[in-house]
């Protein structure tokens, strides 16, 4: 693991120890009335939910421990991503497994049970990052070329695609999603309502789209008939000759499929018709894009805005971009850092020519007005699922270069889901801001499982090089299933939709409903090729269902965010029932509007194979709570969504592994939540206040108050944490104002964020309680934690003289040799080892310990146990 925690209470195997065939070839099956083992996968991230992970999870395990519920720690940051493609590059002790390839075949079982904590979705500039740290710290994996000339290099690209981006979300969400607050959370959101900026119905702000030349205009839909394979073939003008761009696309029976392209031209004039009009409007333009889950395309699109923008200086200094590789779609930020290669005269003059740009542009809205930085400098810096709800919470507003809130034009190129965002910028200009402490609640059902619609279209994605036609077809027959015309520059892409997930999603929509009596609009626009074809599946689909009594509607998505904006202003709860995109848009916006952050979500995958993925909301990664914390020691990152993943997680454990404590501490931990909010004892923004920290002890206390009311077990753990409250939570404050230091961004340190993290030993003391091998062993004997020590010691020096990867077996059996120095030969070496434990069976191990007793020694020199069955 990259990040190790402290050491697991007991024998914890990670995910990534066995390979995935072995792990599914262990798992049994029990039957319904015996209780079946008890495991939650818990994702080791990046940012700031890791370093709040290494804090909360022994916390977690202490609580679990006794259930007899482990906690298996699962490495998917985008360094171990990284590392896990990049083996033959690296010396043994360094490689890692693929442990989200592993927990993806995990997503697939009944057993599944998975809290998936926020992860960074790398842009390029994130993943150069991330790879430069790990080349400074001796990892040698391979340089990611953007423009790749070499068959290595195109081989090392195509690796690097499995981590830029959504590389998480495809694999683990292997179900719909179903996306809602907790009650206690909405009640205390209206209790304590936050800021939202007042509406004027003078405001200019409003979004900008373009008008033909988009996906929108040009998609075509198919349904498959049969299984199938296609292919995806470009066609140059004038020549005879197709060239393969995807050999083999593997379609199901029921299958929806998409094809669209955007013209490179048409996006180009309608970006500099904006920002013409723009500034003769003297108006802030920002631009609006999704450029981590929509990898390929929209890092194009972002990289046209820039070009487009700064168009005398790329034209003017073309040829000295192309020599040191600069690329619009990295950014301005990328483009400054690229100067610094040049002479300082050389180096002046271009940003003279940047600077002039913005003399004849119009303004752009700002990311950090203090330090300058852009709009238009990094991809990854504004996406638009967080940015537009909070020009919705800041009156329409965003950020100048002065610091200060102005009126905006949004730019967001595509139709296909543009006008939600325009409807609610004019609704609030002829209505006025929300009222949180009245406004009802938006939930969502999301169509999402198997990489549907555009957030799996990222294989299927094609930057167009020159004029020809693009077509899709079909392998069985020959016939042409698509054809799109393009021309040089045109983004071309297709999507996938499996009917099985639009059958669960269906089904979820009339659960919903009916469970909460509220009423549920699907999202979709009958002009939409693609929507089309999922309103003719959703009127079939739901006539296995029992609606009556139920209020289930189809609305255009501008009609559909009208509708649930009145009821919500009216008090009103409303499902909307929308496609993967639209999901991930409105889980944001009504959420920040609502509760003023979407990481306060209850964010639920029931998976289709019967397991259960947990999210814990939706609020990023908050790489800003990561400065903030190196910088003061204080980590403002509110975990109460790992809070509430926990405990629906503990809910189905309790409902599918016939566990009774599991259940019990899913109520004792909702009722934590509870006081948590109640008594605000949440995270404070600034430093010398209670932080991510201060609120775990709180749950800790607070949750072991609850359990000791249905188990005594808990009852001293409860007084004790009651009684040192003020000395913990001064050990928490204390600590903070001064610089910490956590090892590195990407690859930090894990011992130095657990000491960081865990800054109370009075709390921790309470919390790390040693767990022995058995209950019976006495005081001073070896616990678990010595054992996994010694272990990993032992294999550290073996090591040093076996230059191969290991197996689990000889892990287990070298990292128990007597000499570890010892460098054992299969077939040939005795092997001298120091067992842990001896368990004995039978009469003739009951004869050997009475023959030990009767020697005089006080006790045997290694722990043993007994069987005696007759």
């Amino acid at each position: 693991s990259l990040h190790p925690l402290p050491p697991p209470p007991h024998p914890t195997p990670l995910l990534q120890t066995l390979p995935s065939c072995r792990r599914a070839a262990m798992s049994v099956e029990a039957g319904d009335n015996v209780k079946k083992a008890a495991r939650i996968a818990w994702t080791l991230t990046d940012e700031a939910p890791a370093l709040a992970t290494h804090a909360l999870l022994p916390i977690v395990r202490r609580f679990l421990t006794p259930a007899g519920i482990s906690v298996e720690p699962a490495d998917i940051s985008v360094a171990s991503r990284i590392l896990a493609q990049f083996p033959e590059a690296l010396t043994p002790a360094q490689r890692t497994g693929d442990t989200l390839a592993a927990l993806g075949t995990i997503a697939k079982t009944p057993r599944a049970n998975i809290i998936k904590t926020p992860n960074v979705s790398a842009s390029v500039p994130q993943l150069m990052e991330a790879i430069a740290e790990l080349n400074a710290k001796g990892f040698a994996v391979p340089p990611y070329v953007q423009e790749p000339t070499t068959e290595e290099e195109r081989a090392n690209n195509a690796k690097y695609a499995k981590v830029l981006g959504s590389a998480v979300n495809p694999v683990l969400r292997e179900g719909n999603s179903d996306r809602r607050v907790a009650a206690p959370v909405k009640a205390y959101a209206q209790k304590n309502p936050h800021r939202l900026g007042k509406w004027e119905a003078t405001s200019k702000s409003h979004v900008a789209s373009m008008k033909d030349g988009d996906f929108f205009s040009a998609e075509k839909s198919h349904v498959c008939a049969e299984p199938t394979d296609v292919r995806i073939e470009f066609v140059a003008e004038g020549a005879d000759e197709a060239v393969t761009l995807k050999e083999k696309v593997a379609l199901q029976a029921g299958e929806v499929i998409d094809a669209s392209r955007m013209s490179a031209a048409a996006l180009r004039q309608y970006i500099e018709d904006e920002l013409t009009s723009a500034k003769a409007d003297d108006l802030m333009v920002s631009v609006h894009l999704k450029a981590t889950m929509m990898k390929i395309s929209d890092p194009i699109i972002f990289g046209h805005v820039v070009s487009v923008f700064f168009r005398e200086v790329f034209a003017k200094h073309g040829d000295t971009f192309a020599r040191l590789g600069v690329n619009p779609n990295n950014g301005l930020g990328a483009l400054f850092a690229k100067l610094k290669a040049l002479p300082d005269a050389e180096r002046e003059a271009i940003e003279a020519d940047v600077a002039a740009c913005y003399e004849t542009r119009p303004r752009l809205a700002m990311v950090d007005s203090d330090k300058g930085i852009t709009n238009l400098h990094v991809p990854s810096d504004v996406i638009i699922d967080a940015s537009m709800p909070c020009v919705v919470r800041d009156s329409g507003k965003m950020w100048n270069k002065d610091g200060k809130l102005e009126d905006v034009k949004c730019l967001i190129p595509d139709r296909s889901y543009a006008p939600i965002y325009e409807a609610c910028l004019q609704d609030c200009k002829a209505n006025g801001q929300f009222d949180v402490s009245t406004m009802g609640n938006v939930c969502n059902v999301g169509l999402m499982a198997q990489k549907a619609e555009e957030y799996g279209s990222h294989d299927k994605t094609f930057n167009i090089k020159q004029a020809g036609a693009v077509r899709v077809v079909d392998a069985k027959s020959g016939a042409i299933v698509f054809e799109h015309a393009v021309g040089e520059g045109d983004i071309w892409r297709m999507c996938q939709t499996k009917d099985e997930p639009i059958r669960d999603w269906v089904r979820l929509a009339v659960s919903r409903s009916r469970a909460t009596g509220s009423p549920a609009i699907f999202w979709l626009d009958e002009q939409r090729a693609h929507d089309a074809v999922l309103i003719a599946k959703v009127n079939e689909y739901i006539k296995a269902h029992d609606t009556a009594g139920l209020d289930i509607s189809i609305k255009k998505p501008e009609e559909a965010i009208k509708v649930s904006m009145a009821r919500a202003r009216s008090g009103k709860d409303t499902i909307s029932v929308t496609g993967n995109v639209l999901r991930d848009y409105l889980t944001d916006l009504f959420p920040i509007i609502e509760l003023g952050t979407s990481a306060k979500m209850l964010s639920i995958v029931p998976l289709l194979k019967g397991g259960g993925l947990f999210e814990t909301g939706a609020g990023g990664s908050a790489p800003k709570h990561v400065q903030q914390f190196v910088e003061e020691n204080h980590l403002r990152w509110d975990s109460l969504g790992e809070y509430l993943a926990l405990a629906v997680s503990l809910e189905d454990l309790a409902a599918k592994a016939a566990n009774a404590q599991a259940k019990a501490l899913a109520k004792a931990l909702n009722t934590a939540i509870g006081k948590l909010l109640d008594q605000n004892k949440s995270p404070g923004r600034k430093v010398m206040q209670l932080d991510n920290r201060g609120s775990h002890f709180y749950i800790a206390m607070w949750w072991a108050e609850s359990m000791a009311e249905v188990d005594p077990s808990f009852a001293e753990l409860a007084a004790a944490l009651k009684a040192g409250e003020a000395s913990i939570t001064q050990e928490m404050i204390e600590c903070q104002g001064k610089p910490v230091d956590i090892g590195g961004y990407w690859l930090p340190d894990a011992a130095k964020c657990a000491k960081a993290m865990r800054p109370s030993a009075t709390f921790n003391a309470l919390i790390d309680i040693p767990v022995k091998m058995s209950h019976l062993d006495p005081e001073g004997s070896r616990t678990v934690s010595d054992v996994y020590a010694k272990l990993e010691t032992n294999l550290a020096e073996v090591r040093k003289n076996i230059s191969e990867p290991l197996t689990l077996a000889e892990k287990i059996v070298y990292g128990h040799l007597d000499d570890p120095t010892t460098i054992p030969k299969r077939g040939e070496t005795y092997l001298k080892l120091r067992p842990d434990r001896v368990a004995m069976q039978d009469a003739t191990a009951q004869m050997a310990l009475l023959q030990f007793i009767s020697s005089g020694l006080p006790k045997a020199a290694v722990p043993s146990t007994i069987h005696c069955d007759h």
